[in-house]
């Protein structure tokens, strides 16, 4: 079975081009120029003529490696999350390890959280990563397949805590102080008798957090989704 063209450009396969001049231009070359682009000026300032301009090429240069935008966002999806870390021993903290590096490398390329997914992993970058994880889940008496939703859905979290966390930074950017007036503006709204829980909340100053109150969120569901997996590695060692 031949490898999917689009999956021979991400390993580095596809065939160079033939016609023309000898290229004085490499797919690594452009990859990089994307990528420094986007991490100053986001992933909106990204396109074929932007990163030619950057490289001092024209665009039709370009074309001759990546075929289209598309393409070269799937170039950037796989190489921004760089390489894993080395994993510590022991599931647990392999994986809290595992997920916090994915959060860190979102930080340092914060336009990861804007890439669209079409589709499962297919990179060398990406498959480095589940294949980590993966690892880290190998000494215990899951099955392949539980190891794998294990996986996907730590994964599944993370990816929504980068996404959201986006989200509200580039809106408490925008308009800081409404994010400031939100626990105020909540009590003035919110009747006990209407929505008693939320009532409670905002009496117990949950919206009152400060910078760090996402990391704190975070902290908390990664710890409450590893002590659901702690549960299925006992009954698995049961069978």
């Amino acid at each position: 079975m031949d490898v999917p063209d689009e999956v021979a450009l991400l390993w580095g396969l596809r065939a160079a081009p033939r016609r023309g001049p000898r290229p004085t231009l490499g797919v690594d070359e452009i990859l990089r120029a994307a990528v420094a682009v986007a991490d100053a000026d986001g992933l909106g300032a990204v396109s074929m003529a932007r990163v030619a301009t950057e490289l001092g090429h024209s665009t039709m240069a370009l074309y001759r490696h990546v075929r289209s935008k598309d393409e070269l966002l799937a170039l950037m999806a796989d190489a921004a999350l760089e390489r894993p870390p080395a994993l510590p021993e022991g599931w647990r903290t392999g994986l809290e390890t595992w997920a916090r590096a994915i959060l860190a490398v979102s930080a340092r390329h914060p336009w990861i959280a804007r890439l669209p997914i079409e589709g499962p992993p297919a990179g060398p970058g990406n498959l480095a990563w589940l294949d980590a994880a993966l690892g880290a889940l190998a000494g215990t008496p899951l099955h392949p397949g539980e190891r794998m939703g294990v996986v996907m859905g730590l994964l599944t979290y993370t990816h929504g805590q980068i996404r959201l966390g986006t989200e509200l930074a580039a809106g408490m950017a925008a308009d800081p102080d409404a994010f400031a007036r939100y626990g105020e503006v909540l009590a003035r709204l919110v009747e006990p008798a209407r929505f008693p829980a939320l009532s409670a909340a905002i009496a117990a100053g949950v919206f009152d957090g400060g910078a760090d109150e996402g990391d704190a969120d975070f902290d908390l569901g990664l710890a409450l989704y590893l002590d659901g997996v702690a549960s299925l590695i006992e009954r698995a060692a049961l069978r």
